[in-house]
């Protein structure tokens, strides 16, 4: 399904999808294995801004969960940046059914 050669080149541009999602939308937009990281990159960008938002405004709460929340996002982060290192296309837990980009 995924080129090995594709893979072997474009792993720099999975990882970086992880931290600047953008990226390889500019740099990398023919390589699958790119794209579908950038896709979850960008999943895993919009859950933490969507998180924040809405837990910064609920006082108390909102804002004891906030840091365990964000810690556990950065975690997902850390498990795409693995799966990209290591070559592996797999989705990261509870996110990355979603698919935004084609």
């Amino acid at each position: 399904m995924y080129d090995t050669t594709d893979i072997e080149s474009n792993k720099g541009m999975a990882i970086l999808a992880y931290i600047l999602f953008f990226i390889p939308l500019i740099a990398a937009k023919d390589s699958k294995f790119a794209m579908y990281h950038a896709n979850q990159g960008l999943t895993l960008f919009l859950c933490v801004v969507i998180v924040n938002v809405v837990l910064g405004i609920i006082p108390l709460i909102g804002w004891i969960l906030l840091p365990l929340v964000n810690l556990a996002l950065l975690v997902l982060a850390i498990l795409g940046i693995v799966a990209a290192a290591q070559g592996q296309v797999k989705p990261l837990p509870i996110i990355g059914a979603y698919t935004l980009l084609k």
